[in-house]
């Protein structure tokens, strides 16, 4: 068995800026070592499985990782970065990075490698060790547990009893019987998570004196509890993201439900509340069907955990479909800068085709990209249903995507037709059925009962009123002018730069590359205007960092030089790095820029049918020169505003100092 990481893997000057930076290189070291065969398809699986829950993690880790048929080899590789890297933790950027690359057949014993490296990352000597060592080599012996030996209460799966975790021998029943509880713990691809929230569960309840056994349903293998244990147990705590197996165990026992990441980063109150349940006598009703699943972290109200678990099913959704509607408008975008705009009324090139003629070879990139924007609302709306239901979810999904064209009802009937699907087939998991039927409702009985009931709402119920809705929204993009198309681009721009990458950005953007599916006037302004304002936030902070330098720090200087490329792509992650530090000045003046750019660009006219590509696609861009002032004024307002707030800092907090070496202090201290 090949070594899962080797010192050609190890980064200990890790200078990507953002989470999808990083990723790619450290993707890069595994397709050198040839353990990754495409890179790009590789990351869109790990962009995928980060766009169902953020994976970082308090203590300053990220552990982006995926399943993907693009993996040749089981294969970890760190990275360790000075500036730290935004992966969605609480606690604020990581600093160690662990990407996990497993095969789409990955075998146990590798998978079960995996597991104890998840488990390792909740040992604080560990981490420490990775952040004071100084040679890649020694890193790597460290991270396959070479060097040094782990502490006995943190050992591989495989040593601790059938149907126990590891950790849960260390709190063997005593004399006074103490309080019981078994737990569950689960993700989407069971690689890491999984494993991080089981043993700081087990480290929790020895801290508490509490016997605790934990049931990890991950990839590395699923060994069901013993029957003896969950009836002495005094409560039950579920710590998942993806629906529990065989629920009907723990029926009769207090319950404490929440989403895997609360496993891990905040065991204590978990095991507390399942007490105080305990101590009320509070008995969850658990059916032996029930699918439903809380993928937020157990706080607030139910309303804040649909909205949660809203989000991330139509953030799995657009994901999903944003490399159709780049590949198909990029297509489409060049089929229109060689053979022009009538290129979307020529003849099947099936039909007629010459090799020596430009105006059949901008018929085949137009038609070929209309075939890539087919699929957007199918695939829109059937991984909106997986993201609620996995894989019994997908058909009716995407049948609910394909009637929402034939109906007309568009992007919105695909969000529709996606939450529907999903909603129908979890319904159906609830439901109890003979042990007999039980192997073949995934893959026969859901799909067919669940893409008819779906197939019935599209057609006769909500399709048309959808599609009226659709018609509505198109008529009223078509007449924006004035001072209602300023406005509108004015919201976009805020969104676009309010979380950089973020829900809202994203909502934008899918708002805007909906269009796209069908596009019209007022449609292709809109992907003009959310494009400009998501290309300000790094130029921005590019442009401040070279007119104003001793206002930044070093990391931050190089960081500046580095975002007039991704300012320049559209990449309007690079100035995440910039608002982690400083959120309070960076945020408020991009978002300052992002909508004087909106507003100009929706007041110039100018529309775009690329959904992608920055200034490379300027050619393809309407009033090209009147977009790039738009981006250009917005950069200025931004920079500008940066600059006035962090001078004004400087005079009042240290007006003698250099903002620059106590800003690398200031980060320093951060990470």
């Amino acid at each position: 068995m090949s070594e899962l990481i080797t010192a050609d893997l190890v980064d200990l000057d890790l200078s990507a800026p953002t989470k999808d930076a990083a990723a790619r290189s450290l993707a890069e070291r595994m397709v050198a070592a040839h353990r990754v065969t495409d890179l790009d398809g590789f990351l869109a699986d790990v962009a995928a499985r980060e766009a169902q829950m953020p994976t970082g993690l308090d203590g300053g880790i990220g552990i982006p990782h995926c399943r993907s048929e693009h993996v040749s080899a089981p294969t970890l590789a760190f990275g360790r970065s000075a500036a730290g890297v935004d992966f969605g933790a609480a606690d604020g950027p990581a600093d160690l990075i662990f990407l996990i690359a497993a095969p789409a057949g990955a075998d146990d014993d590798h998978l079960t490698i995996l597991s104890g490296l998840a488990r390792r990352l909740m040992d604080p000597e560990f981490t420490a060790a990775l952040r004071a060592g100084t040679e890649p080599a020694a890193a790597a012996a460290l991270i396959r547990g070479e060097e040094p030996a782990e502490p006995a209460a943190e050992q591989e799966p495989e040593h601790a009893e059938p149907g126990r975790d590891a950790g849960a021998e260390a709190a063997e029943p005593a004399a006074d019987a103490p309080f019981r509880v078994v737990a569950v713990t689960s993700c989407p691809t069971g690689i890491a998570h999984t494993y991080m929230a089981a043993e700081s569960l087990a480290a929790a309840g020895r801290d508490q004196g509490v016997e605790i056994t934990v049931e990890t349903q991950g990839s590395a293998g699923f060994t069901k509890l013993d029957p003896a244990v969950i009836a002495a147990a005094d409560a039950v705590i579920w710590a998942h993201d993806v629906e529990v197996r065989e629920k009907g165990r723990f029926r009769g026992k207090p319950l404490v439900d929440v989403g895997v990441k609360a496993g891990i980063n905040r065991p204590a109150e978990l095991i507390a509340e399942a007490r105080r349940k305990a101590e009320r006598g509070e008995v969850a009703a658990v059916a032996e069907g029930d699918g439903a699943t809380d993928a937020s972290d157990g706080s607030g109200t139910d309303h804040a955990h649909f909205g949660v678990r809203l989000r991330t099913y139509l953030m799995s959704g657009v994901s999903y479909m944003v490399p159709f509607v780049a590949a198909g408008g990029l297509l489409i975008a060049l089929s229109f800068a060689i053979g022009g705009y009538e290129t979307a009324d020529a003849k099947s090139v099936a039909d007629h085709f010459v090799w020596g003629e430009a105006d059949s070879w901008a018929a085949l990139l137009n038609q070929t990209g209309s075939a890539a924007f087919g699929f957007l609302v199918p695939v829109l709306a059937g991984y909106i249903a997986y993201g609620m239901a996995d894989r019994p979810a997908l058909v009716p999904g995407f049948v609910g995507g394909a009637i929402a064209l034939t109906v007309n009802a568009g992007f919105l009937g695909g969000l529709v037709a996606g939450l529907l699907a999903g909603a129908v087939v979890m319904a159906i998991q609830r439901v109890p059925v003979h042990a007999t039927l039980r192997g073949i409702m995934p893959v026969l009985v859901i799909p067919l009962i669940a893409s008819a009931v779906v197939g019935f709402l599209m057609f006769i119920v909500v399709g048309k009123p959808i599609a009226s809705l659709q018609n509505a929204l198109t008529d009223w993009l078509n007449g924006l002018s004035g001072s209602n198309a300023v406005i509108l681009g004015v919201v976009l721009g805020l969104m676009m730069c309010f979380d950089m990458g973020g829900p809202l950005n994203k909502v934008a953007y899918a708002f805007a590359v909906g269009g796209l599916a069908d596009p019209t006037p007022g449609s292709l302004k809109v992907m003009a205007a959310v494009m400009a304002a998501g290309m300000v936030p790094p130029l921005a902070m590019a442009l401040a960092t070279t007119v104003r330098k001793k206002l930044f720090t070093k990391t931050e200087r190089e960081n500046g030089r580095a975002a007039w490329v991704l300012g320049a792509s559209f990449i309007t992650e690079g100035a995440i790095p910039f608002a982690a530090a400083d959120p309070l000045r960076v945020i408020p003046s991009v978002m300052a820029g992002g909508a004087v750019t909106g507003a100009l660009s929706m007041a110039f006219g100018a529309t775009l049918r690329a959904p992608h590509g920055g200034v490379f696609v300027v050619p393809l861009i309407g009033e090209p020169f009147l977009y790039l002032l738009a981006v250009a004024a917005g950069t200025l307002v931004a920079a500008a505003l940066v600059v006035l707030l962090k001078g004004a800092r400087r005079t009042t907090s240290d007006p003698a100092g250099d903002p620059a070496a106590s800003g690398e202090s200031r980060v320093a201290v951060t990470a």
